[in-house]
Formats: C-alpha cells, sequence, structure tokens
C-alpha cells in the first residue's frame, strides 16, 4: 500500500469521520465515504492504548498488508478510516483478516471490490 492509497491528513479524516458512515466490531470500527480520487484510500488509526510505539507500528504494518493483499484499490468505492480497537490484540493475524474483510464486505460493500486470490497484487 504505497503513499498515494493512504488516507494522513487530520483533515480528510475529520471529514471521513464526520459522515458518520460507520461499521464497528470487536476489533474495528470503520468509517467510509464515497471515493473523492481515482483509487481507494485507507487512512489507519492506533490508540496508545494498544501499546507503545513498536506495538501500534507492527498493527499498522500488519493492517497495511491486509488490505493490499485482499482490495483491488480501483474498483473498490470508497475511502475508508480503519481505527483499531483493543480486542485486536487477542486476537491472531489470520482471525483479525477475517474479521476485517467480514467488515469491509459488511452492508454497502460487496464482493466485487475483493481481489481473487489469482490476481497481481501491487
Amino acid at each position: 500500500m504505497n503513499k498515494s492509497q493512504r488516507i494522513r491528513k487530520d483533515k480528510e479524516f475529520k471529514q471521513i469521520i464526520h459522515k458518520k458512515n460507520k461499521t464497528i466490531n470487536d476489533c474495528f470500527i470503520l468509517y467510509r465515504q464515497p471515493k473523492q480520487q481515482d483509487r481507494a484510500r485507507f487512512g489507519l488509526s492506533v490508540s496508545k492504548k494498544l501499546g507503545h510505539a513498536v506495538v501500534r507500528n507492527k498493527i499498522k504494518r500488519q493492517i497495511r498488508m491486509m488490505i493490499q493483499e485482499s482490495i483491488d484499490f480501483d474498483s473498490y468505492k470508497y475511502d475508508t478510516i480503519i481505527i483499531v480497537r483493543q480486542f485486536y490484540l487477542q486476537n491472531s493475524y489470520d482471525d483479525n483478516k477475517k474479521t476485517l474483510l467480514k467488515l469491509l464486505n459488511k452492508d454497502i460493500i460487496p464482493n466485487v471490490y475483493l481481489r481473487s486470490k489469482n490476481e497481481k497484487k501491487y
């Protein structure tokens, strides 16, 4: 996931969160809005409550890999903010990945936007 696929500015975070289009489960909170550029973008937020900097950076790297392996950024229709919750630390990487993909598919996002296993990764 390169920098053009990330939401980094505080103003953009606040704009997406203000729309209040969210989906929640034990590990994640997702806020979405229709994408404003050609490619979908993702923003990550990991609280200091989850651990010190090394732990938080590891969580962010893991989530970026989950997204990169699973999402086709060209056909995905939303800019998304992912907020990690405390329960994330109690699950394995595979369980967290399944949970995130299930949450990304929930309600407004059809399966068509997920990358098949045979497609090339960016």
